[in-house]
């Protein structure tokens, strides 16, 4: 197999300029998928909190909770291509467009759509995505604290929302950090869909490359040892957050 490095030469800026969009797009799914998933992971363990005294906040919670299942259920179920989809030409049209945009329009709309469009369509969809999952992994570590400890601390006057703070959050956070540190890493990979919407990241560079010199293994290897260089610095980087080695098992 003879690879011709050469054709990439004059395509630098390009692939720099789709690896720091990659890099954006990454940084903002995590940010907002990482709130999302907290608040819908408190809001599915907040099953085990003493029930309210008023029968009408007992309902509303218990429709919350109902709804944020349905919102994970919906979001782990679908495939992420489609939700890009959906969110870019169902979505953001009745959101941002020049004549009945709900929150956008005008000529307002019209420059934000050519400008942003593509990145807030995949920024937003990674995000719903991203949260839905975070927050599975966050019901899941507030749950692997046994439940003793919970009892405990409401016996010594701590509330629901201390007991969280002070005892359970803490040590659940230890455990999902390599969770976490995966779904920062399907993510990175993820983000790569996005070109499908005509975003300007590392994967619509490489189509660039390869529907120019109809050459495929020397793009499609420099995004792939460029992704694999992302998601090894955001290995690295979270091991500073992984318990030390003297405590690790306890």
């Amino acid at each position: 197999m003879d690879l011709r490095w050469d054709i990439l030469a004059g395509y630098g800026p390009l692939f720099l300029e789709g690896l720091w969009t990659t890099i954006e797009l990454t940084l903002v799914a995590i940010a907002c998928g990482l709130a999302l998933g907290v608040l819908l992971g408190l809001i599915s363990s907040s099953r085990d909190a003493p029930p309210p005294k008023s029968v009408a906040l007992y309902w509303v919670l218990k429709g919350i909770r109902g709804v944020a299942l349905a919102y994970v259920t919906f979001f782990r179920g679908t495939p992420l291509f489609v939700q890009i989809l959906l969110v870019h030409f169902a979505v953001m049209p009745a959101l941002i467009h020049p004549d009945h945009g709900l929150l956008l329009s005008g000529d307002l709309a019209r420059q934000f759509r050519q400008d942003h469009g593509a990145f807030f369509s995949g920024a937003v969809a990674l995000s719903l995505n991203a949260g839905a999952y975070i927050s599975e992994i966050f019901r899941a570590g507030i749950q692997s604290i046994h439940l003793g400890q919970t009892q405990a601390s409401w016996s010594l006057g701590l509330t629901h929302g201390q007991t969280m703070r002070y005892v359970v959050l803490p040590q659940a956070f230890r455990r999902m950090v390599p969770a976490l540190v995966n779904e920062g890493v399907s993510l990175i990979k993820d983000s790569s869909l996005v070109s499908a919407i005509g975003l300007a990241e590392l994967a619509l560079a490489a189509r660039t490359v390869a529907g120019a010199y109809s050459r495929y293994w020397e793009p499609y290897l420099a995004i792939s040892a460029m992704y694999l260089a992302l998601t090894l610095l955001l290995s690295l980087a979270a091991r500073k957050l992984e318990a030390p080695s003297h405590l690790r098992g306890r």
